[in-house]
């Protein structure tokens, strides 16, 4: 078939190739105005007493974390330019039924370094570059509940009980009339109920870190021309001091009173 024998396509917007259909589909103008105009609504409360869940805190502390750790960089470094520092905290668990709190995590660091490209008795030139690294850390430490105490926890139970049977004897040693009376070995019946009860669990408020980083090994490259106080490096030794300021809440029933 040539190009003469294809049928007629439709004309009108329908008959546009779906490129360009798509293309002009459509078009939007304006947007949001600068100034919104609001109504304030009456707020509607429960009256009367009422009975909520919702999370208490049972004590407000900060921890002190120390640690001492050694990096060391992928590269010879001169200096360093700048470290930015994140606390991440991956367990914060209170032991039930004890005040142990346990605590789990690591500091992420972000060193930004200056490196030797080339140099000369005048000065150095090179690139700066960085290295993100995890300091982990990971301690317990027992806490004071200066706010609400932590709910009592419900057991799990399990009952066993059976029931009475009355058995004929046929060894001859018993009588006639002599019965075997005993709970029924046949059968096994029990009772169990588990609780649900609800862990505590932490918010951080605040995270203070105090760091000294010390350059180890600072060395003086053989055969190459530097000013008189440049040293390179690979390792630091870091020491550390964490202030981490949480709070430990447990979800629990409040009775919130009614206001006259």
């Amino acid at each position: 078939m040539s190009k003469n024998d294809l049928p007629d396509q439709p004309q009108g917007e329908w008959g546009k190739s779906k490129s360009h259909a798509t293309a002009t589909c459509v078009n939007v103008t304006g947007g949001t105005q600068p100034d919104c105009v609001s109504t304030t609504v009456p707020l509607t409360a429960i009256t009367g007493p009422v009975t909520v869940k919702i999370p208490v805190v049972l004590a407000e502390l900060t921890v002190q974390v120390n640690m001492d750790s050694m990096i060391t960089l992928p590269e010879p470094a001169l200096e360093i330019k700048r470290i930015k520092k994140r606390l991440k905290v991956t367990q914060c668990l209170l032991l039930q039924d004890t005040n142990v709190l346990f605590l789990k995590g690591f500091v992420r660091k972000n060193i930004e370094y200056a490196t030797r490209g080339c140099s000369n008795l005048e000065g150095v030139c090179g690139d700066i570059r960085h290295c993100t690294v995890d300091v982990p850390f990971s301690c317990s430490t027992p806490i004071t509940f200066n706010g609400a105490t932590p709910a009592t926890l419900s057991l799990n139970t399990r009952d066993e009980f059976e029931f009475f049977r009355r058995q004929d004897l046929s060894d001859r040693e018993f009588a006639e009339k002599d019965f075997l009376l005993s709970g029924d070995f046949s059968e096994f019946n029990q009772v169990s109920q588990e609780f649900f009860n609800e862990l505590p669990f932490c918010e951080l408020i605040s995270a203070r870190i105090v760091e000294f980083d010390e350059l180890i090994n600072r060395v003086r490259p053989h055969h190459a021309n530097l000013p008189f106080e440049e040293r390179e490096f690979r390792q630091v030794e870091e020491k550390m001091v964490l202030f981490i300021t949480l709070k430990i809440l447990q979800n629990q029933q409040v009775t919130i009173p009614s206001q006259d």
